[in-house]
C-alpha cells in the first residue's frame, strides 16, 4: 500500500518543483548576479518583468516568443533577468520578493508588465519595450533584443 502511495504521490511533488512558467534554463534571478555576467562575457543585461500568475500577455509570450528558436539564439548574446511579481505572493520566497520590489522600483517605475529592459554591464538603461499583444506577432521584441545584443 505504501509503495503505492508513494508512486501516487511521486509526480504530483514533482509537479510542485517546477517554476513558473519562463523560469527555464538560463534565466537569472538575481540583479547582481546578472550584471556580473553581463561583465564577465561582455554582453548587456535583458530583463523581463512579468506578472507570471495574472498577466495574460506575459503567459502568452512563452508560446509565441520564450518557446522559439530565435529567442533562444538571441538570449545566448544576453546575461537574461527574470523578475516576476505575481499576485500570488507564495510562489516567491520573501527574499526574491524583496528583491523583485527593489529591481522594480529601479528600473519599472510605472510598473508596466510585461516590460523588457536592456541593461548595459553598469546597470545603465539602454531601452525598453512595453507591452504584448497577443497576436502571435513578436517582431518588435526581436528587433530591440537583436539591436543590442554583444
Amino acid at each position: 500500500m505504501r509503495k503505492w502511495l508513494i508512486m501516487l504521490l511521486l509526480p504530483l511533488y514533482m509537479l510542485g518543483q517546477t517554476g513558473t512558467q519562463e523560469d527555464g534554463e538560463g534565466w537569472l534571478k538575481d540583479y547582481e548576479a546578472a550584471l556580473a555576467s553581463a561583465k564577465e562575457n561582455n554582453t548587456n543585461v535583458l530583463v523581463y518583468f512579468t506578472g507570471s500568475d495574472w498577466c495574460a500577455p506575459c503567459k502568452m509570450l512563452k508560446k509565441d516568443l520564450f518557446d522559439t528558436a530565435d529567442f533562444k539564439s538571441v538570449s545566448e548574446k544576453y546575461a537574461i533577468l527574470y523578475i516576476d511579481i505575481p499576485r500570488n505572493m507564495d510562489l516567491l520566497s520573501a527574499d526574491q520578493k524583496a528583491h523583485n520590489m527593489k529591481v522594480l522600483a529601479k528600473h519599472n517605475k510605472k510598473g508596466v508588465f510585461p516590460l523588457f529592459v536592456i541593461l548595459n554591464p553598469k546597470g545603465k538603461a539602454l531601452d525598453e519595450y512595453s507591452g504584448y499583444s497577443m497576436t502571435g506577432d513578436v517582431q518588435y521584441h526581436m528587433a530591440m533584443f537583436n539591436k543590442y545584443k554583444n
